[in-house]
């Protein structure tokens, strides 16, 4: 077996075995992260109407200048910036879906965040 395709089967195996058990309401959203080595992605989701209901990442243009890049420091603005676009979509409580991510780094710096903005999860 080819190690790329065992890696990769082990990755989605992960992230199947963690959506399982979260699913995001109205009152409720997922906050769902996606890491790429230069950037990272963040989105509140509600899954029983299939919408989003907020998103930010280190690609906004206006979160461009202080979070640039996908190093900690810009996964910190990206929490603190999700928990603002929360607040304002009347959310305050989410269920964290890390998918196949490990919480280490950036995502964890994310998550600290986003809990000292005042989110609850």
């Amino acid at each position: 077996m080819n190690h790329e395709k065992f890696i990769n089967k082990q990755r989605l195996r992960r992230r199947r075995h963690n959506r399982k058990k979260i699913r995001g309401t109205a009152e409720r959203p997922r906050l769902n992260i996606f890491r790429s080595n230069a950037h990272i992605y963040c989105q509140l989701i509600d899954d029983e109407r299939g919408v989003t209901l907020a998103s930010a990442s280190t690609r906004d243009k206006d979160l461009r200048s202080d979070a640039a890049g996908g190093n900690c420091d810009a996964a910190a603005a990206i929490g603190k910036a999700i928990a603002g676009k929360a607040a304002a979509a009347g959310v305050t409580q989410v269920c964290f879906d890390r998918g196949h991510y490990r919480y280490i780094g950036r995502l964890a710096a994310l998550a600290d965040a986003a809990r000292e903005a005042g989110l609850q999860f």
